[in-house]
């Protein structure tokens, strides 16, 4: 089995999973959340030595784990907000995967020597494509009145996959200081936990900052 074939059915497994905690909410997403915590903290203090890189990553994913909660419990907007901005990383990160092998234009950054530049064309494109989904979504399964088919959310899609390629190169960076390629080998094709959400820990946070700040809906 190839290491996309992993990839896909990981990600076929593990998306309904996370949808399913995050709908149910209550003790069900604490418990989720707690879980991820602990694989989490596990990979951080097993794999990474130094000190500065260990806060670091703890800090993150604890405050975005504590962002994730908030979002899911605060508002129907907030609720609406976590949802999108799942989709749109995970769009973003396929975009980049599926772009980078077709086309190969140049290398992006020497921190993360796979990533090119379509890659992170690749990434943009997918994201803004995620605003048409979850519009689709709303539109044929809610009766909630959110128009995502604005100017706004297409330019918020651009900005939110740009932070979230940001957060990955940062990872690779901390891995690349410690020598190490994954983080983990827990998801099959993926790695571990944060080559999974490392995109996601730094959008999830800014979204929450934009949300504090009124930009949302």
């Amino acid at each position: 089995m190839t290491n996309l074939q992993k990839r896909v059915i990981t990600s076929i497994i593990i998306f309904p999973i996370c949808i399913f905690f995050i709908l149910k909410g209550g003790n069900y997403i604490v418990s989720f959340l707690y879980a991820i915590l602990i694989l989490g903290n596990f990979e951080v203090f097993s794999v990474f030595k130094r000190k500065l890189s260990i806060i670091f990553l703890d800090l993150v994913l604890v405050s975005a784990l504590l962002s994730i909660l908030f979002l899911r419990n605060d508002t129907i907007s907030s609720y609406v907000l976590l949802i999108w901005v799942i989709i749109l990383t995970i769009f973003s990160d396929i975009g980049g995967y599926i772009f980078g092998k077709l086309f190969k234009w140049g290398k992006l950054t020497d921190i993360s020597p796979r990533k090119t530049l379509s890659g992170s064309i690749g990434s943009f494109i997918f994201s803004i494509g995620s605003v048409f989904i979850i519009g689709l979504i709303f539109q044929i399964f809610s009766n909630l009145d959110f128009n995502f088919f604005k100017v706004r959310y297409f330019v918020l899609a651009i900005v939110l996959s740009f932070i979230a390629q940001l957060g990955d190169i940062a990872i690779s960076y901390l891995k690349r200081l410690e020598k190490i390629k994954d983080t983990g080998k827990i998801l099959p094709g993926h790695g571990g936990i944060f080559d999974r959400i490392d995109g996601l820990m730094f959008t999830i946070l800014f979204a929450t900052l934009i949300y504090r700040l009124g930009l949302f809906p």
